[in-house]
């Protein structure tokens, strides 16, 4: 059942969803080579509850971490390790909130040192197609319309779309209905309504779309090895159109990005 927010409750969210926004931009300026993801882990739980908010994920699904860090080839429930960032790989961070009784969940893959020509451009891609997928969220528009978007934008570029994980509604609980594929036909699913919130998440892969899970129970990577990139934004419905509630502003300030991809998904200037 999906559950439907007033625009009180989507302003709640847009608390919870800073507070992980905040988050990944204070990681941002910590991650580098030599960098373990465990020590990540332990700067992001702290920063979460000096700012009044508790870990989502920590305890969730009996999660252990705070962060989700998925290196290279891990595409999603990447546990922490003692394993420092080399030169040249990839890490997407995932992380959540809990504040006001409600979550806050998204992620952004970071690059350290020098990174391959071709991994820059899966990155640039699946950037760009979380924004493509966005652009479908609109009332009257349906679940498989915002798939489709995503899909044929990465599938055009060669890359595989995993399909055995998926966006999700968010609310009171971290996965709520309705599930948000990456793959989909459109005018499928279901329709989209003034005041839904979802998650919308793509995991593109460098190659096959097909992936497995490790011995450890979470990690998720590529079955060919090649790397895999993930993005997430929370993103309501309001006045009929999408409107994004957490941000990269906080990431691309400590990486001196200049972007304004996220403009358009915007009522108001996002004040930083």
């Amino acid at each position: 059942m999906i559950i439907v927010k007033t625009k009180e409750e989507i302003e709640l969210m847009r608390q919870s969803a800073l507070i992980v926004s905040k988050t990944l931009g204070m990681l941002a300026k910590e991650i580098k080579e030599g960098v373990t993801t465990n020590y990540l882990d332990t700067i992001a739980e702290e920063f979460i509850r000096d700012h009044g908010a508790l870990p989502g994920f920590k305890g969730l699904y009996d999660c252990p971490s705070t962060l989700l860090c998925s290196v290279n080839e891990a595409v999603v429930h990447g546990l922490p390790t003692d394993v420092p960032l080399k030169n040249g790989d990839i890490v997407s961070v995932d992380c959540g909130a809990l504040m006001n009784g409600f979550y806050g969940d998204h992620a952004y893959t970071f690059e350290i040192g020098n990174v391959e020509d071709a991994t820059k451009k899966l990155i640039k891609t699946t950037k760009e197609s979380l924004y493509v997928g966005i652009e479908q969220l609109r009332v009257g528009n349906r679940v498989g319309d915002v798939g489709y978007a995503i899909q044929q934008y990465c599938e055009a570029q060669g890359y595989g779309v995993v399909r055995e994980l998926v966006g999700h509604g968010i609310g009171r609980k971290m996965h709520e209905d309705p599930e948000m594929p990456n793959y989909g036909r459109r005018g499928r699913g279901k329709k989209f309504v003034e005041g839904m919130v979802v998650a919308i998440e793509p995991m593109i892969n460098m190659g096959t779309h097909k992936v497995k899970q490790l011995k450890d129970g979470w990690t998720i990577v590529t079955q060919d090895g090649k790397p895999s990139v993930h993005f997430e934004h929370d993103v309501a419905i309001v006045d009929g159109k999408p409107e994004i509630l957490s941000t990269f502003a906080y990431v691309h300030e400590a990486l001196g990005i200049s972007s304004d991809e996220e403009d358009r998904f915007r009522q108001n200037a996002l004040i930083i």
